[in-house]
């Protein structure tokens, strides 16, 4: 709790008031008129002092504001995954070919994995730096020029060349992506292949291998 002293003006106005009726009804052309007047004025003001004292307001103090819930830091990688993802399904739902339209639909399901595995194993990011800033927004950038010209509904050399190429380009686009995929399990697929020849060896000096289980049954 905070207390507020909080001054009545009473006692000046009845000072200015002493110095107002002097100068109505009493003279003030000598040096002492003045100083009773100051002393008169004084009076009043102790006697307002007296019938007008100070009030004391008590303050509650004000309530702490509540803290910010912490907020969990945003993950680039999650966020572009999502607006990839995102623009990739939109151009989907735009373009009504339906070759384009599924082979945007592989697009997006491989994207959807390769951003998944590296979010699963970020040692696994470098690999994809190419695919994150090139591949995939060349990608997008070529699918939304195409869905520009598509929706212009003109013909034209320019228009349908460029169409054209664009459609041409699709299907190396998603070769493309399965293979960025794939190389995301080269170490894996190069540690279970050790791991087989090693387990091929040791069943083998074990007698444990495939002829010679064959032979107990």
């Amino acid at each position: 709790m905070a207390k507020l002293i909080k001054k009545s003006p009473a006692p000046l106005y009845l000072a200015a008031a002493v110095w107002i009726l002097w100068a109505i009804f009493a003279p003030m052309y000598a040096w002492w008129h003045f100083v009773l007047a100051a002393a008169c004025s004084v009076a009043a003001w102790l006697l307002g002092r007296k019938l007008f004292p100070d009030r004391v307001l008590i303050v509650p103090d004000p309530e702490p504001e509540p803290e910010p819930e912490p907020q969990e830091p945003v993950d680039p990688l999650l966020q572009e995954r999502q607006r990839a993802i995102s623009e990739l399904r939109r151009l989907n739902d735009n373009i009504a070919d339906e070759k384009i339209s599924a082979q945007i639909a592989h697009m997006e399901e491989v994207t959807g994995k390769i951003f998944d595995l590296v979010a699963q194993d970020r040692t696994k990011l470098p690999q994809i730096r190419r695919f994150l800033n090139y591949y995939l927004p060349t990608t997008l950038k070529l699918l939304n020029a195409y869905d520009r010209m598509d929706q212009a509904g003109v013909e034209g050399a320019n228009i349908d060349g460029t169409m054209g190429r664009i459609e041409a380009m699709l299907d190396q686009i998603c070769t493309a992506f399965d293979k960025q995929l794939d190389a995301l399990f080269a170490n894996e697929a190069l540690d279970i292949s050790t791991d087989i020849t090693v387990l091929e060896q040791m069943l083998a000096r074990e007698g444990l291998g495939g002829t010679q289980l064959g032979q107990v049954e």
